[in-house]
């Protein structure tokens, strides 16, 4: 397996999902894909494949792949439950948490600055979502990272198609205001922070009325 150009192919048709080339329901053709990209079906099918996992296509049997759109009662469950992992976990983070797992949480908000400032959408919305996975890592709990991953991935999607740049800026801000307050040792706040800061998250995403059919 050709990795790196493997790799190319997801980023390209991510971004190509992120900027509305590529709309939901969307069907991907392979060989289309494969002409378009000089490369094999069988590379293609590795990155659909990929792009599956992410949860940003759907793999139908017989019918092939097409461009996710996730409900909007997926979006609020994956929501709900992320709600109640996460306040168990800054409750544990305030009580584990040592200087130099703050500095690693404040490196990596600064990557979301940067990611917003450049506009880039796709590493905003990555660096957004991985900001929850990186207090479970440094936690040490590889459990939790991976269930938290498994549900940011989720809602991935809509929020790469749904969430203004307003709304990523809005977001990162929050997530200053919760290292702050766990950094102080303030319990109460820093969960009613990471409450609303999710509460706000989903809010904020402008859901399309109707979703268009799977194209034959």
């Amino acid at each position: 397996m050709n990795s790196t150009t493997t790799g190319f192919i997801v980023d390209a048709l991510t971004r190509s999902i992120v900027e509305h080339r590529l709309q939901p329901g969307e069907k991907l053709v392979e060989q289309k894909l494969a002409d378009q990209f000089g490369v094999s079906r069988t590379l293609i099918r590795q990155a659909l494949f990929k792009l599956s996992q992410n949860r940003l296509i759907r793999m139908e049997p017989a019918r092939g792949a097409f461009v996710s759109a996730p409900s909007v009662a997926e979006a609020k469950q994956v929501f709900a439950v992320r709600r109640m992992l996460e306040a168990g976990m800054t409750r544990e983070f305030i009580q584990f948490a040592t200087p130099a797992h703050f500095k690693a949480l404040k490196a990596h908000i600064a990557q979301e600055k940067a990611a917003i400032k450049l506009e880039d959408v796709t590493a905003r919305t990555t660096l957004l979502g991985d900001f929850h996975v990186r207090m479970a890592q440094l936690m040490g709990n590889d459990v939790l990272a991976a269930l938290l991953s498994d549900l940011i991935s989720r809602c991935a999607l809509i929020t790469l198609m749904y969430q203004s740049s307003k709304d990523a800026a809005h977001s990162h801000e929050e997530h200053t205001a919760i290292v702050k307050a766990i950094q102080d040792k303030n319990e109460a706040l820093a969960l009613t922070l990471m409450d609303q800061h999710l509460c706000h998250v989903e809010a904020g995403l402008t859901f399309p009325t109707t979703t268009p059919p799977s194209k034959p």
